[in-house]
Parts: structure tokens; sequence; C-alpha cells
């Protein structure tokens, strides 16, 4: 297929004053300058921002319409004036995909070069997506935990929002490492899946009993928080001294409302955590660890759904009714011989 002259499939979302839809389409690409990688994308997935984008649930968009999807993984098709060759295994997250240029959710993109790695051996494009922007947001926050010396020896890693993306891949991720891993979760009818990705306990988000005390008992050697609001307030009080926390979600709540007691008496550090403009070295440096000693040993139980282009609304409605567990791929190459690989690492 040329996709200069022959259209192909998208899923694109249409944002205007007091209308906003979304839904296939067909279209074409303009070739690429000198500079830009033509990409045919092999597979995407399916991210909190992806759901609010297209079902108008927040401004994520800043043009439209616009291709969706802040994800993708392919080969290259065409790379005037870069270093990248046609055949070569390509990612591309973040960097604005599905926010203010077209993203994953088509059979082919175009994006500048400086936004895509190489996909590092032995991972294929089915396994990229598997991790995407959740597990390199899961990955970036145990790198800045990292970089501030956490080590297992410190006691147990809470991570809250375990069961969705970014908490499950960062959960099987610290298992990998040695740590303990501790999910916060409202979930518990989960339980055997959590503790099958590697987490050593459960919490039970509903019953948690947070106090109010600038300090109080301290229990974690770490954390890693996709909640933000009461949560991120309340770890800041429990966590032991010289401990971290990675904060890199707001599904609680935007505020933050805590004293710097932790800081001064407990030497408490509050990293953030922005994949988003993530600068490229850091960036390539991740996805190699990545495909090593970060790659995820349980992403046959993450993955849980693997879908084409035309289910995407059911799982958007899913995602944001808080339905979903896991991660969901999205297939997007039209092959029906394509089976996706084995995800047990050899």
């Amino acid at each position: 297929m040329n996709p200069y002259t022959e259209a192909f499939p998208a899923y694109r979302i249409h944002a205007g004053q007091g209308a906003h839809r979304a839904g296939l389409e067909r279209m074409t690409l303009k070739p690429p300058t000198a500079g830009e990688v033509v990409i045919e994308v092999h597979h995407s997935s399916v991210n909190y921002k992806d759901a609010l984008a297209a079902l108008g649930r927040g401004k994520i968009l800043r043009r439209s319409p616009l291709v969706g999807g802040i994800d993708l993984a392919g080969e290259v098709v065409e790379a005037p004036g870069t270093a990248f060759q046609a055949g070569d295994k390509v990612l591309v997250t973040g960097c604005g995909l599905g926010e203010s240029h077209d993203g994953g959710y088509a059979r082919y993109a175009r994006v500048p070069a400086e936004w895509v790695i190489p996909i590092p051996e032995p991972l294929e494009p089915f396994e990229a997506m598997a991790i995407g922007t959740a597990g390199f947001s899961a990955a970036l926050a145990i790198q800045r935990l990292e970089d501030n010396h956490q080590n297992p020896d410190q006691g147990p890693v809470l991570v809250s929002g375990a069961s969705g993306g970014v908490g499950s891949l960062a959960i099987s991720m610290l298992d990998g490492l040695g740590y303990r891993a501790v999910a916060l979760t409202g979930k518990l009818h989960l339980r055997d899946y959590l503790q099958a990705i590697g987490a050593h306990e459960l919490l039970d988000r509903r019953t948690l009993e947070m106090g109010g005390r600038p300090l109080e008992r301290a229990l974690w050697g770490g954390a890693i928080d996709n909640l933000g609001g009461e949560v991120l307030a309340w770890l800041t009080r429990t966590v032991r001294p010289w401990g971290n926390i990675a904060t890199i979600g707001l599904a609680a709540g935007t505020e933050l409302h805590t004293t710097v007691m932790p800081f001064i008496l407990r030497a408490v550090s509050l990293l953030g955590v922005s994949s988003a403009n993530c600068p490229l070295e850091r960036r390539t440096a991740l996805w190699s660890r990545l495909a090593t000693d970060l790659r995820p040993r349980h992403l046959d139980q993450i993955v849980t759904r693997v879908v084409g282009l035309g289910q995407l609304p059911e799982v958007f409605h899913d995602l944001l009714a808080g339905g979903a567990r896991g991660r969901t791929v999205v297939r997007v190459r039209d092959d029906p011989e394509e089976r996706p690989p084995s995800l047990n690492q050899p």
C-alpha cells in the first residue's frame, strides 16, 4: 500500500464547541520531508489519556481533528535525511502523539525523527506496546527512585492504583528487581491477579486509615503513586526516613495537602515523573533497560485485551468506568494471519 495515494484506516477524534465525535475514517499522508519518519504501525495501546481524549472527558487535544493514540510501534517505511532505514522496528511514546500530533491509531504515521526510538532486542512491536507509555512511566518512576538511592533494603515499596497499566507494570518491575511490592487497590477481587504479577501484599484503599498528623507511623521504604490527592499526602506522612515517592498520576485529585515535616524530619523526597517530555537520550537508555533488567516478567498476565481499531470505543468506556485492568494492546496492522507473540521471557 502507498500511504500517500491510498487511503488507510484511522481512528480520528473531532473536538469542537458543543460537538465531539470519534470513530474510524480513512485518510492519507503527505510524503515526509527531511528529518521525518513514516512508520507502518503494527500495534498501539490504550492509556487513560487516550480514553479521555476520545470521549471528550478532558482537555487533551490541542488541535482537531486528530488521530488518537499516544503510543505506536511498527516498521519504518521511509525516513529521508535520518539514520533510520526502511524495515527498522521502532516505537514512539508520548511526545505529543494523540494530543498535538496524529497518533498511533492509524495504519501509518509520520513523525519527527527525534521522537523515534529503535525497539531494543529482544522486544518486538507487540511487546513494546504491551509496555507502552504505561510501562515507560513505571520504569521512569523506578529510575527516579534509584537515582535518589532507593534500594530494597529500605523496605517495601507501595504502589497505588495497582491494577491499572502503570501500577501493574510497576509491581512486576519492582518484583523483578528484588523489591517487596505492596499493592494499594480498591479492587480486592483482583487479589489473584495482583499476586500473580508480583505483589507481596495488598492493602484495601476503601478501608485505609490515613490519620491526620503531620507524621504517621513510618511504613514504606518508598512509593510509586498514581492517584495524587489524599493518598499522596498520606504517603508523605508514612514513608520511612530517606525514602522516596515517585508521583505519576492524579486519578484521585490534583491538590496536595501536607506539611514540610516529612521532608525536613525524615528527609523524604517527592519526585515528579513526566514521560511525555522525557529527553531523547534518557528515553533511549530507559527503553534499553525495559528490554533487559526492567523487562516486566508478567506481560502475559498484564495484557488482558488485544483489540482492533473498531473495538476502541468499548475499551475507552470500560477504562473510564473503572472496569479495566492491566494493559490493552491495539492491533493496527490489518493482517488476519498475525498473532500476538508469546510474552514469556526466554
